[in-house]
């Protein structure tokens, strides 16, 4: 990639660019014209064209883009592992919708397994108990998501412990990690508020 600094909000698209054309890619095109990938994401074309620009020439005026070597600079861009394992802690409501998104055209790996205080499994999907963490987490995990709701703390030490170096957090609950570890909160409330806060800025106009 160009040492020319992308925007935030550019950058937020990118996965979004890269989704759309592996599905382009898996229903037999090579090609794409921005105004075509315009329709997949729901971007003017005007914005995807300058979006492309910070990562070079990446295809020719009428001739559209090539939707292999798109996909291997954003791959190079954003450091996708379509093979990166994922494990879920916590296989109650949240963690079985989880589970049920796991279609997710593999743009960012693939749930491998959950963990619980029950052993089975869920859509062929292995389910541990969480006390055997160390011995069932699959090698070369590095990213977990978490839904459970009890000995967080605790839960979230053994991860890191075990190899976890991001984690997906939905529980609200106060998580403390240290430097080198990545937390992304998901506050779905937060949303909806913001979203009607937002709606109702509108209707004041």
């Amino acid at each position: 990639m160009q040492e020319t600094r992308v925007p935030k909000a550019t950058l937020e698209r990118f996965p979004v660019y890269l989704k759309a054309l592996r599905k382009l890619k898996n229903d037999g095109q090579t090609t794409v014209m921005s105004s075509r990938l315009a329709e997949h994401v729901n971007i003017l074309a005007t914005t995807i064209r300058r979006d492309f620009s910070f990562l070079g020439r990446l295809g020719k005026q009428g001739a559209g883009y090539n939707i292999e070597h798109l996909i291997e600079t954003f791959n190079n861009v954003l450091g996708v592992n379509f093979d990166e394992k994922i494990v879920m802690i916590g296989v109650g409501n949240l963690g079985k919708a989880l589970f049920n998104y796991n279609r997710w055209d593999y743009v960012v790996g693939e749930i491998v397994c959950g963990f619980d205080l029950y052993e089975g499994e869920y859509d062929g999907i292995p389910i541990y108990h969480i006390a055997d963490l160390k011995e069932k987490l699959p090698e070369n995990t590095r990213i977990a998501i978490l839904t459970a709701s009890d000995n967080l703390q605790e839960t979230v030490d053994n991860l890191i412990n075990c190899g976890i170096v991001g984690i997906v957090d939905f529980t609200h609950e106060h998580i403390v990690v240290p430097s080198g570890i990545s937390l992304k909160t998901i506050d779905v409330v937060a949303t909806i508020q913001e979203i009607i806060f937002e709606a109702n800025k509108m209707s004041e106009k």
